[in-house]
C-alpha cells in the first residue's frame, strides 16, 4: 500500500509537521526527564545535571549555523528539504544507539559529547522542518500548525520521558535508548519517505559548485542582515528570542531535581511527566487556534504573565514548609522530612505550569515567523529559534547553580520575575506590510549603526568581568556563556556588515573585520585555558592570555568605527 503525501492537503501538512516535531521532543524529553531523573538517582549534584541539559540544548542554540547551508545546497531528486530531514534522522537513530555501550555516571562526559553529535543533527534537521514549514504553510495555517508542531513534540518529549521511564523496569536502561532510535525511524519511513516536495528550480551557475555556493551563501548571509535589522519587529524579535519564554523552570532540570529528592520513584516520575506534556500539548493546539482568531501578541502576552504563577505557588509552598536547600535524595532523613503537601504542590504547579507553557510556546513561534522574510527563511527564522534554544541553556545553567548557592524558592522567584522580561518587547513585534519593507524600512540604516555601537560596548565590557572573574562566583558560568554569544554575534556582524557596506568601508576595515572574526569565535578556547597552564610553555600561555584582552579591545574599537559607517546600502534592496 502506498502510503500518502501529506504535504498535499491542510490536514495532511498539520499532521505532517506534528510528527516531525515528535522526532525532536522524543531525545529532548528523554534527557531532561529519563536521563536527568537517573544521574540525580546516581547522586549527581543539581549543577552538574543543570550543565548537562545545557549541554544538550547547546547545539540547538548554535544552529543558525546550518541554515545557509540548507538554504544553498538542494537535491532535485530526494527535495530540497527532505533529503535534509532524511539524513539527520538516520544520524541521529544511528547516534543514540552508539549510548546503549556507555556506563553512567562513570563514563558522562563521553555520554554527553555523543549526545552533543546527536543533537548536532536533531538542530540541523529542526532546521530544515522549520524552513520548510515557512515554504509549505499558508499564513492563516500558521497558527495552528504551529501548535500541532509543538504539541507533536510535548508528545515527543512525553514518549521520550514517561515512556522510557515506564519501560525501564522491563527493558533497563542502556535497551531505552534502541527504543528511542527506533522512534525516530518509524517518523522517517511512515512520513518523511512519502513526502513529495515541490521541485526547487536550480539557479544558473557561475564557476566551481564550491564558488558558486559560496556565492550563495554570501547573497543569503546580506539578505539575511538587512531581514534582521531592516524592519522594528525583525529586530525587536532578536531580542525578544534571546530572553526566556516566560517562566522556564518547571520545565528543566529544577522540576527533575525536586521530584526526585521528594521520594518520587520512576513510575510517580514519569506520570507527572506524562500528565504536564499531554496537558502541555493540548493547550498547544488551543493557543495556536486562539492567536489566529485573537491576534498572537494579545495570547501571547497573557500566556507570559501565566507562566509565573504556579512558579510563585511552588516556592510559595517550599518556603513555608522549610524546604530550602538540595538533599541528598534517598536518604532517610530528607525523605521522613517531606510533607505530602509538597509533592501535591509539585503537581499541581508542574500541570498547571505545562498549560500556561503549551498555550504560548507555538504561538511565539508563530510570531516569529511573522516577521520572517520568507526569502531567507531558514536563515533568519532559525536564528531565531537558535536564539530560544541558547535562552533556554543558559536558563538551565544559571538555574542549576542557583540551586545550589540559594535554594529552591529564591530560584523560583528569580525564574518568575525574569520570564516578564518579553513583555516589554512584545509591542515591537509587528509584520511588515510588504514585501520591500521586509528587507528594509527607513529607520534599518540607525539600527544597524546602534548595533554595531552596543555590541561594541558589550566586548569592551569583556576586559572588567575577564579581569575580575574570581569575584563572581557562582555567577562566573552565566556571564561567561552571555560572552560567548557576544562574541559570535559580534564576529557575524563583522562579517555579513562588511558585505553589506561594500565600497561604503574601506578596503583596511573590510579586511580586519575578516581577520578578527575568527579570532572572536576562537575565545571560546579560554575554557580550556587551565589544561594549557599545566602543559603549554610559559610564553605560549602568556600570548594566549594577552589575547583573551587584546582580541575584544581590537573588536570594541572595530564595531565603533563600523557603527560610524553609512549604511544606507541597507535600503538598496527596496529600490
Amino acid at each position: 500500500m502506498r502510503l500518502p503525501n501529506l504535504l498535499g492537503t491542510k490536514n495532511g501538512r498539520l499532521a505532517a509537521f506534528f510528527f516531525l516535531y515528535m522526532t525532536e521532543g522524543i531525545p529532548l524529553g528523554f534527557a531532561a526527564t529519563a536521563v536527568a531523573t537517573q544521574l540525580r538517582r546516581m547522586g549527581v549534584g543539581p549543577a552538574e545535571i543543570g550543565a548537562f541539559v545545557a549541554a544538550f540544548y547547546l547545539p540547538w542554540a548554535f544552529k543558525w549555523a546550518f541554515g545557509p547551508l540548507i538554504d544553498v545546497f538542494r537535491s532535485e531528486r530526494f527535495g530540497h528539504r527532505r533529503a535534509w530531514i532524511i539524513g539527520t534522522q538516520l544520524m541521529m537513530a544511528a547516534t543514540l544507539a552508539v549510548l546503549i555501550f556507555l556506563k553512567l555516571p562513570e563514563q558522562l562526559p563521553l555520554f554527553t559529547l555523543i549526545l552533543l553529535v546527536h543533537n548536532t543533527f536533531a538542530a540541523m534537521q529542526d532546521v530544515a522542518i522549520d524552513s520548510l514549514a515557512c515554504n509549505v504553510l499558508q499564513e492563516d495555517e500558521r497558527g495552528l500548525a504551529n501548535g500541532l508542531m509543538f504539541g507533536g513534540a510535548a508528545i515527543g518529549q512525553a514518549v521520550g520521558g514517561s515512556g522510557v521511564l515506564f519501560l525501564m523496569s522491563y527493558i533497563g536502561f542502556q535497551s531505552s535508548f534502541i527504543f528511542v532510535a527506533l522512534c525516530i525511524l518509524a517518523v522517517t519511513g511512515l512520513v518523511v519517505l512519502p513526502m513529495k516536495e515541490a521541485l526547487v528550480q536550480a539557479t544558473a551557475k557561475t564557476g566551481s559548485g564550491l564558488r558558486h555556493a559560496a556565492g550563495e551563501m554570501r547573497d543569503f548571509a546580506m539578505a539575511a542582515f538587512r531581514s534582521f535589522l531592516g524592519t522594528k519587529g525583525a529586530f525587536a524579535g532578536v531580542f525578544y528570542a534571546l530572553l526566556p519564554a516566560g517562566a522556564m523552570s518547571l520545565s528543566l532540570a529544577l522540576q527533575s531535581n525536586l521530584s526526585v529528592e521528594l521520594g518520587l520513584d520512576d513510575d510517580q516520575v514519569a506520570w507527572l511527566q506524562l500528565f504536564s506534556t499531554v496537558a502541555s500539548a493540548v493547550a498547544m493546539v488551543i493557543g495556536g487556534f486562539l492567536s489566529d482568531h485573537l491576534g498572537r501578541r494579545r495570547v501571547l502576552t497573557v500566556c507570559t504573565l501565566l507562566t509565573s504563577l504556579p512558579v510563585l505557588y511552588l516556592m510559595w509552598v517550599l518556603q513555608q514548609h522549610g524546604y530550602v536547600m538540595p538533599r541528598e535524595p534517598g536518604s532517610a532523613g530528607a525523605l521522613a522530612a517531606v510533607p505530602p503537601a509538597l509533592v501535591s504542590a509539585l503537581w499541581a504547579s508542574t500541570i498547571a505550569f505545562n498549560i500556561f507553557m503549551g498555550l504560548g510556546y507555538g504561538v511565539r513561534t508563530a510570531l516569529f515567523m511573522d516577521v520572517t522574510n520568507p526569502r531567507v527563511a531558514a536563515t533568519q527564522f532559525t536564528a531565531y529559534m537558535a536564539l530560544s534554544n541558547l535562552a533556554i541553556a543558559y536558563t538551565a545553567t544559571w538555574q542549576g547553580l542557583a540551586i545550589e548557592a540559594w535554594g529552591y524558592p529564591i530560584t523560583l522567584a528569580a525564574d518568575a520575575a525574569l520570564g516578564l522580561g518579553s513583555l516589554a518587547l512584545m509591542p515591537l513585534m509587528k509584520k511588515a506590510q510588504s514585501e520591500a519593507e521586509q528587507m528594509g524600512d527607513a529607520h534599518a540604516a540607525k539600527r544597524a549603526g546602534r548595533c554595531a555601537f552596543g555590541l561594541g560596548l558589550l566586548c569592551l565590557a569583556w576586559l572588567p568581568f575577564w579581569l575580575f572573574r574570581g569575584q563572581t562566583g557562582a555567577a562566573e558560568a552565566i556571564f561567561n556563556t552571555f560572552f560567548t554569544l557576544v562574541f559570535v554575534v559580534a564576529a557575524l556582524f563583522m562579517l555579513a556588515g562588511r558585505e553589506v557596506l561594500g565600497a561604503g568601508a574601506s578596503k583596511s576595515l573590510r579586511s580586519a573585520c575578516v581577520w578578527l572574526a575568527p579570532l572572536l569565535l576562537a575565545l571560546y578556547l579560554r575554557h580550556y585555558l587551565n589544561n594549557l597552564a599545566a602543559a603549554a610553555p610559559p610564553l605560549l600561555l602568556g600570548l594566549a592570555q594577552a589575547l583573551i584582552y587584546v582580541v575584544p579591545l581590537l573588536a570594541a574599537a572595530l564595531l565603533m568605527l563600523l557603527a560610524r559607517r553609512n549604511w544606507g546600502s541597507l535600503l538598496e534592496a527596496r529600490a
